[in-house]
């Protein structure tokens, strides 16, 4: 059973950085796309960037030129580095993920990024 694993969360102050990573549990999971989702307290749930098989990137307006979505396909993993990040930014993020020759689209559990001004 393919599961999203996603860790890097944390409290951060205004201005600073964290990274978060997604991996697939299970060395026969190869993710193919994949993208950042977040959501805040409230709030529905956004698309925050998203990279695709082969590397294209797109990002959500709010976090242009501050995120950058990365994915390294040795170890199967996908990145969310946030920079600058705001206290706008609080919110739960999921990576959510296509497998290579399983249908559908899984999500991971979520991890909680909290910043403080």
């Amino acid at each position: 059973q393919v599961q999203l694993v996603e860790s890097g969360g944390g409290l951060v102050q205004a201005g600073g950085s964290l990274i978060l990573s997604c991996t697939a549990s299970g060395s026969t999971f190869r993710i193919n796309a994949a993208a950042w989702h977040r959501q805040a307290p409230g709030k529905q749930r956004e698309a925050v960037a998203a990279i695709s098989r082969g590397g294209t990137t797109n990002y959500a307006v709010s976090v242009k030129g501050r995120f950058t979505i990365s994915r390294d396909g040795a170890k199967n993993t996908v990145y969310l580095q946030m920079n600058s990040l705001k206290p706008d930014d609080t919110a739960v993020y999921y990576c959510n993920a296509d497998i290579v020759a399983k249908p559908g689209s899984y999500w991971g559990q979520g991890t909680q990024v909290a910043v403080s001004s």
